[in-house]
């Protein structure tokens, strides 16, 4: 049996693995396994500029494409506590990322050594394992271990800690015999499709929702066949956005908190009963839980099975992987169809197709400074049907959320449970890594850019281009709006005196941090907007400039400083469902007024 030192060991594992690429820091007491990586070669790896952004670039990288796993790394203390972040954000979400850190020889633990940090305790409760190796014979085991966790069940990350003297250790190992563990996934019985198919069969206005354990499960194929046998719509949630076209007959809307269509809001209110596949019952899809759920009845299908009841019981659950499940359902409800015993839905699907068309926000502004409606009107106008984008929290994705569209499943890359500002440039690197040919567009306001602004450099360094656009209004907008329940208006301005626009840009006053002249010197190009007959040549430029160099390009637009663009512009409306009449008629509600004219 060949011997070589743990860390060797550990990158013939995650060869076999299938990893092929790396993010990370090197540093003193990690430096073995980056040894052990330069000398294999077959693991290709990106040097971050902060270790949280490693981690999020490892959480990208892992949601652009099924079956990828992310891998960060980083040294030890605070990169261990810098990547908390990025665990958290993959735990919230269930994506897969393997975290790996240094950590002192394990005679120096608890004695006062430089950066031993105790990163087990401290990132046991956002991941589905942490471990520190304390023997070095366990390490191709415990790598083992971890590839098997994550793909198991609800995915999520693990992290790694391994002691100097672990790393360096000879054990002996036999790659050649290796064999990687199959995964568990629950899997529902037909049986339980069956009653579930039953219930629906027994509704007038019944509904899916498909959540992101559907993207995670590579099953959005699936979903639209069953949808399309059973005639009934679709409400996918912020994570499940893509699973079913967002232009497809039988597409009727996100619905609850911010990130909603009216429409949606409105059909789910009409509905009767709701099929969940894959999706948690999260408070921004619920809003109000007592109204979402009154007059309705439940099927609730997840991998996990203490989601379960978790946040309201419902009338039936299922434990299952949303792909084994959606299986079921597509052989039962195909077989029923044939044999002319499915209800038909045509009317209820017309009825949600009808809101669809009217239930529509205003989107034609042409005031200068520009609305960010306008914004995103122009970003449909002129963006192609595939692309990919990319966000994470404020006004920006919500926006986003209402008035952009995806049309395919991992063409909404957004971490929504968490959202951690800065996450958006990282993870759009992440996505670039793992897919060179996608057509990618971050979206970001001024603060989230420029939480991580130095991770554009990594884009610039290892060509890694992607469209980057960002709306500026120089406030904490989110946070803005929610302090008007307190009445005030305080330590959210973002400007200062540094830079101005120009006369005929309707601006007054400067907008503080000059982003243009921050892109260019981290080594990527820049383009500002404030005119929506600006958008589509700057765009146009973006793209030129992206073939030419390779590197990302900003497009900043300069918007008004007026902040209303989330739904909750009405304080006591925030929970979203709360003053929704029950009616339908009244279904738009307060929440949608600063869209309406």
């Amino acid at each position: 049996m060949a011997k070589m030192t743990a860390v060797q060991a550990a990158v013939l594992v995650m060869e076999k693995e299938g990893v092929t690429q790396a993010f990370g820091v090197p540093g003193a007491a990690i430096n073995p396994l980056y040894s052990a990586l330069r000398q294999r070669g077959s693991i290709s790896h990106i040097l971050a500029r902060h270790v949280e952004g490693a981690s999020h670039m490892a959480e990208g990288y892992t949601r652009a494409v099924a079956g990828n796993i992310g891998v960060c790394i980083g040294t030890s203390g605070p990169a261990g506590t810098d990547m908390i972040t990025g665990l958290y954000s993959a735990w919230a979400d269930s994506i897969p990322i393997l975290c790996i850190t240094g950590q002192a020889p394990r005679a120096r633990l608890y004695k006062e050594d430089f950066q031993a940090v105790d990163i087990e305790s401290i990132s046991k409760p956002v991941t589905k394992w942490s471990v520190t190796v304390r023997e070095p014979g366990q390490v191709p085991q415990v790598f083992q271990q971890a590839f098997h966790l994550m793909r198991s069940g609800r995915p999520g990350p693990v992290l790694i800690d391994l002691p100097f003297d672990v790393q360096m250790a000879q054990i002996e190992f036999d790659i050649d015999a290796y064999e990687p563990l199959k995964p568990y996934k629950p899997a529902a019985t037909r049986a339980q499709i069956e009653k579930a198919i039953g219930m629906m069969q027994a509704a007038e206005r019944p509904l899916i929702v498909a959540g992101g354990g559907i993207i995670n499960a590579d099953a959005s194929d699936l979903l639209v066949r069953f949808a399309e046998a059973t005639g009934v719509p679709v409400i996918p949630t912020l994570m499940g956005w893509g699973a079913i076209p967002d232009d497809h007959p039988l597409m009727a809307g996100m619905c609850g908190l911010q990130t909603s269509h009216r429409y949606g809001n409105a059909t789910v209110l009409a509905s009767d009963f709701v099929l969940g596949i894959g999706n948690r019952w999260a408070n921004r899809h619920t809003g109000s839980v007592d109204v979402y759920t009154k007059g309705r009845t439940f099927v609730h299908v997840d991998i996990e099975p203490t989601q379960i009841g978790r946040v309201f019981t419902p009338d039936f659950g299922i434990v299952s992987d949303a792909k084994a499940a959606l299986e079921l359902f597509v052989e039962v409800a195909e077989e029923m169809k044939a044999a002319g015993k499915l209800t038909d839905r045509g009317a209820w699907a017309g009825e949600c197709r009808e809101r669809k068309k009217t239930l529509l926000r205003k989107t034609n502004f042409d005031t200068v400074p520009m609305k960010p409606q306008r914004v995103y009107q122009c970003m449909n106008n002129h963006l192609e049907r595939d692309t990919c984008y990319v966000s994470t929290i404020g006004l920006s994705q919500i926006a986003a959320a209402q008035f952009l569209h995806v049309y395919n499943p991992r063409h909404w890359i957004n971490c929504g449970q968490a959202g951690p500002l800065g996450w958006t440039i990282p993870a759009a690197l992440g996505v670039r890594a793992a897919d060179p040919t996608r057509k990618i567009v971050a979206l970001s306001g001024d603060y989230d850019f420029q939480f991580m602004i130095e991770e554009l450099a990594v884009g610039a360094q290892f060509k890694l281009p992607y469209l980057h656009i960002v709306v500026n209004n120089s406030y904490l907008g989110l946070i803005r709006q929610s302090q008007r329940g307190f009445e005030m208006d305080y330590c959210v301005q973002l400007a200062f005196d540094n830079i101005n626009a120009p006369a005929d840009a309707g601006i007054e006053g400067s907008y503080g941090v000059d982003h243009l002249k921050v892109v260019e010197g981290l080594g990527c190009k820049a383009i500002r907007v404030h005119k929506q007959e600006e958008m589509a040549p700057a765009i146009a430029r973006a793209e030129a400039l992206m073939a030419e160099f390779q590197v990302p390009v900003v497009i900043e637009v300069m918007l008004e400083r007026v902040t209303n663009i989330a739904m909750g512009t009405e304080i006591d409306a925030i929970n979203e469902f709360e003053p929704l009449a029950e009616s339908t008629a009244d279904a738009p509600t307060a929440l949608a007024v600063a869209m309406l004219d």
